[in-house]
């Protein structure tokens, strides 16, 4: 029976891992599938409180990161509050719209718009568009990196 709820955590983990392609997926859900499994189907005592307390953090974190980014971006490449408001709002809505392309096409489309309705240049819109381009791709880099020290902690954590 272990190895079954094994290969069923090694998918929750590939899994959240996907939900970088296809948003619909929610990868810190399912990491925490794959964790909760782990501890009351294989070990309920093996886990600490302090990984449960680093996961809810890093959970935290990894829900933002796109966020963040994205208004990070929009903002250091000459975009408004209002863009950088509609690049997070965009990251969102993206994720249910045309997946798993909405998720850098429409903050982008978005900021591009509402910059273009704040009377910006086409070029300086088209700079803030961009940085919700590359907001998106840092934001994804940062998943994976939290993503891997959420699954490297729960194995360091169970074989030390």
């Amino acid at each position: 029976m272990d190895i079954v709820i094994w290969i069923i955590i090694g998918l929750l983990f590939l899994a959240s891992f996907a939900s970088l392609i296809f948003p619909i997926i929610p990868g810190p859900l399912v990491l925490w599938l794959g964790f909760l499994a782990y501890q009351f189907f294989i070990d309920g005592g093996e886990l600490s409180i302090l990984f449960w307390i680093a996961m809810i953090l890093l959970t935290v974190v990894l829900i933002v990161s796109d966020i963040i980014a994205n208004s990070y971006f929009v903002k250091k490449y000459g975009g408004s509050k209002w863009g950088e408001r509609s690049a997070a709002i965009g990251v969102i809505a993206g994720s249910f719209i045309i997946p798993p392309f909405g998720i850098i096409v429409v903050p982008f489309v978005l900021v591009l718009v509402v910059e273009l309705a704040q009377k910006r240049t086409a070029d300086e819109a088209f700079k803030a568009g961009i940085g919700s381009l590359f907001g998106f791709l840092s934001g994804s880099f940062a998943k994976v990196i939290i993503q891997l020290m959420m699954i490297i902690w729960f194995f360091v954590e169970i074989w030390i």
